[in-house]
Order: structure tokens, then C-alpha cells, then sequence
């Protein structure tokens, strides 16, 4: 894809009051995106649903100026875009009327998969919550090959259902609420490096966008959006878990839920999920291949291969110097290196990605040993 056409699709994601389905709405009235932002403004306005400011965005080009340091971001940090209209944009995700019209990923998103399980719940887990997630996604782990869990990385239920599908070597998606200049909670940053190796980080937001509560909401469309069915494993009646439920079900595709004990906070919202008829119980794994006609199709133990990257001379130089120095703060590498601190940002972070160092307080790193 040439720089100038990512550019634009960029810029289309994020003006101003537009929205998936009014630029959805743009690409289709004008069939080339280009078109878009060479249009006036008088132009502009008679398309339905583009009211004045939205019209006066576009003519103006203030979304063109913001994409142009997000080119230059996700070029530097080896961070990979799928525009709606691609190849690699998941199938199913495509099916949603507001799927985002551009993500930007790290790692495999699995855009063909076979089978694709949503699993979600509360950040509050119950220990027989999490024993419940481990045993379905070990229990699924050993049938079905072309399996893929997706959650959204947050605490309890989600970072649960990530772990245990890399104890079980099957690829995992997590769904950011933000941009990839941060990875939230910080405490999950391990987890995020491991699913790098057979699976991926997905976001749809600017590189800068931070954690804020509404986009929490946003992304939770794209958990309920990738996946063939939600697994709602504990949740209250309110929360991220019900939201997405509600997306999902919004979007024809099955919700499952976990039954708790009456008067459980924590499983109220599952409950309500059954009493409410939106979603079907589920017990064990089994129950869960019954509602999606899952057929069992062998086992999927196969250990699981660590992927290396093909590094640049910079980042071979860079891990040859931590490995040596075994703890090392990225102003001591500019000092050996000779190289500035926006040279070797991006290095150490694609190394991260890679899961071949680990970053300390203080800008401290030191080498990741198998």
C-alpha cells in the first residue's frame, strides 16, 4: 500500500463527527477515497447525513495534518493498518454495521480464522470464575485446531481468558482500548508481548488516544465483532461484559453466559443475560460446542514455536549490548550506539514487541532469557 493512500484512509477514521457509518457512507458516494478530500465544501454538505462542520473538517483538511504523524508512528514502531476494504480485515468483523473502517495491529490477527470465541467478564473474578475460564479454553485447546479467544486485556475475566490460552498454544487477540504509545494496565505488558508470538494487539484508535472510559465502551464492539459467539463467564448487571453482550446480540451472533448462585453480584448480570433470554447457558466446553455446532477436529497440542523477527542492524547491535551488559538504561545505549534517543525508541520497543528484552523503571532494560 502506497504512504500517500494510508494517509488518507487514516484521515477518513478520524475527522471530526463522521463515524464508521457516515464514512462508510463517504466511500460509497464517492468510490475513491481521495476524491473525499478534494471535494468542496458546497460538495460536501449535499451528501446525506454530512451536516456543515463534518462538510467543513473535510474541505479544511485538519484530519489529513493529524494522519501524517500517525504514518510516520506506526512506520517507525512496525505497527501494521487493515482499511475496512482489505484483504486482511477480519471477515466477521466486516459484517458489523459499525465496524471501524480502519485497525491498526501488531502481531497475527488471525483475519480467516476458523472458530473465534469472545470471552468476557467481570475485572472482579470469583476463583471459581477463572477455574471455570482455564478449564473451557483447555478443554476447547484440545478439539478444535483453528480456535482463536479474543478478550480486552483488563483485569479478572480477560487477562484470565489470554493466559490460558497461551498456556494452551492458542492464539490470542487482545482488544486495546487506546493507542499503541501505551499498553494498559501497565502490569499486563508481559502478557501483551507473549500473545505477540502467535497472536495480536488490535486497536482502532490513534496512536496517542489514552484509556478513557468511553472507549472502554467503543472497542468492546470489536470483541463482540470478531467472534462467532460471547462468552459472558461472571459479570454484574452493569459494566463492559453487558455491553458487550448487548453489542452482540445487537449484531445477530450468539451470547453464552455462565450461571451463578442467586444473589451473586457477580454472576447477577449472567443471570440477567438468561432470565432475559438474550444468552444460552453454558456449563463446561461442551455446551459451547452445542450452540455453535462445533465438531471436535482432533487435538492442538503442538508446542507452540517462538517466533524471532528479522531484526535491522540497529536492533541486532542494540540486543547484542543488552545481552552483554545485562542491565542497561536506553541514555547509556545513545552513548555506546552514538545514536539519538528517537533513533533508538523505536528499536527498543520493536524488541519489546518482540519479547527479546524487558523494559525496567528508569528506562532501565535488560535481556529476556528463555
Amino acid at each position: 500500500m502506497s504512504e500517500n493512500k494510508l494517509l488518507y484512509q487514516i484521515a477518513l477514521s478520524n475527522i471530526p463527527g463522521v463515524g464508521d457509518i457516515n464514512a462508510r457512507r463517504l466511500l460509497e458516494y464517492y468510490g475513491n477515497i481521495e476524491d473525499i478530500f478534494s471535494e468542496s465544501y458546497n460538495s460536501l454538505i449535499r451528501i446525506p447525513g454530512i451536516g456543515s462542520s463534518i462538510a467543513r473538517s473535510i474541505s479544511e483538511n485538519r484530519s489529513l495534518e493529524r494522519a501524517e504523524k500517525e504514518v510516520d508512528f506506526i512506520s517507525r514502531y512496525g505497527i501494521n493498518t487493515a482499511f475496512i476494504s482489505d484483504e486482511n480485515y477480519p471477515g466477521r468483523l466486516k459484517e458489523c454495521p459499525d465496524a471501524p473502517i480502519l485497525i491498526y495491529y501488531k502481531g497475527d490477527i488471525k483475519a480467516d480464522a476458523v472458530k473465534v470465541l469472545s470471552i468476557v467478564g467481570t475485572r472482579n473474578a470469583t476463583r471459581q470464575g477463572k477455574e471455570l475460564c482455564r478449564e473451557i479454553i483447555s478443554d476447547l485447546a484440545s478439539r478444535h485446531a483453528g480456535l482463536v479467544i479474543v478478550s480486552g486485556l483488563a483485569y479478572g475475566i480477560d487477562i484470565c481468558a489470554h493466559k490460558a490460552s497461551l498456556s494452551n498454544n492458542i492464539p490470542t487477540l487482545g482488544i486495546m482500548a487506546h493507542g499503541f504509545k501505551t499498553l494498559y494496565p501497565s502490569a499486563h505488558t508481559q502478557v501483551a508481548r507473549d500473545m505477540l508470538l502467535s497472536g495480536g494487539l488490535i486497536t482502532d484508535f490513534l496512536s496517542d488516544a489514552g484509556p478513557d472510559r468511553n472507549n472502554f465502551l467503543k472497542r468492546n464492539r470489536i470483541i463482540a465483532g470478531l467472534a462467532d459467539a460471547t462468552l459472558v463467564v461472571e459479570s454484574g448487571v452493569k459494566g463492559g461484559a453487558m455491553v458487550t453482550a448487548d453489542i452482540a446480540v445487537s449484531y445477530n451472533r450468539d451470547v453464552l453466559a455462565v450461571p451463578g448462585s442467586p444473589g451473586s453480584k457477580y454472576s447477577a448480570g449472567c443471570n440477567l443475560l438468561l432470565k432475559s433470554q438474550k444468552a444460552s447457558l453454558v456449563e463446561n466446553s461442551t455446551d459451547i460446542e452445542y450452540f455453535l455446532n462445533w465438531t471436535p477436529d482432533g487435538s492442538f497440542r503442538a508446542k507452540q514455536a517462538r517466533l524471532i523477527p528479522e531484526l535491522s542492524e540497529l536492533e541486532k547491535n542494540i540486543l547484542e549490548i543488552i545481552a552483554e551488559k545485562s542491565r542497561i538504561s536506553s541514555d547509556e545505549l545513545c552513548s555506546i550506539t552514538g545514536r539519538q534517543i528517537q533513533h533508538i525508541s523505536p528499536a527498543l520497543l520493536s524488541l519489546e514487541f518482540a519479547g527479546l528484552i524487558l523494559s525496567r523503571p528508569g528506562n532501565i532494560y535488560i535481556h529476556r532469557r528463555d
